[in-house]
């Protein structure tokens, strides 16, 4: 199985009026996304924002569930935050996936918007057994990764719809679904995907 690596990007990415643009960090995402990568046994969680005014934001996020106040009341949240690494780049992750595993990742996007590209869960979990270079998962903040970073993975997920015409997900439940698609040991018998 593929050492798989997650990355909360919020640069480049797009506003609704597809600009793009660097979005801010929040507590619910670092946090709950450090629980589902735990969950799903990924190797590292990186939240990428360039803004040096933002990491001590994530920083403190990391002390509160590791060594704060949070340690007492959920100790073990504490094994999830210790996946968390700050990133000021999708490039620095990469970096840093290559210098902890010898080789550098497959990138594999994620996106509300469809695609001729685009892959099935079904195909991706085949490659994640098969392969052995590492993977890194991007998942957009606002209104999606930008273009350019879709053009430069290796694959991009299909999107994950519902019933009905309303898509917009927040990246929480989004990075939960795709995990459990990719690695939820439960078999799924009326799942097309």
């Amino acid at each position: 199985m593929s050492p798989t690596y997650c990355g909360l990007v919020h640069y480049p990415v797009l506003d609704r009026s597809g600009d793009e643009v660097t979005t801010s960090v929040t507590n619910l995402d670092v946090h709950d996304i450090a629980r589902s990568s735990r969950t799903y046994g990924l190797c590292g969680y990186f939240v990428v924002n360039p803004i040096d005014a933002q990491h001590p934001v994530v920083e403190k996020i990391i002390e509160h569930w590791s060594t704060g106040a949070g340690v007492k009341r959920f100790p073990e949240r504490t094994e999830a935050i210790g996946l968390v690494r700050v990133a000021r780049s999708i490039e620095q992750a990469i970096a840093d996936i290559r210098h902890r595993e010898g080789t550098s990742p497959r990138l594999v996007g994620t996106s509300a918007r469809n695609g001729v590209d685009r892959i099935s869960y079904a195909e991706e979990r085949a490659r994640l057994r098969a392969e052995t270079r590492p993977t890194l998962l991007l998942f957009g903040t606002g209104h999606g990764l930008s273009p350019r970073v879709l053009q430069a993975c290796d694959a991009v997920l299909a999107p994950i719809e519902g019933p009905t015409e309303f898509n917009h997900l927040s990246v929480r439940a989004a990075v939960a679904i795709t995990l459990d698609r990719l690695f939820g040991t439960k078999e799924r018998s009326n799942n097309p995907i």
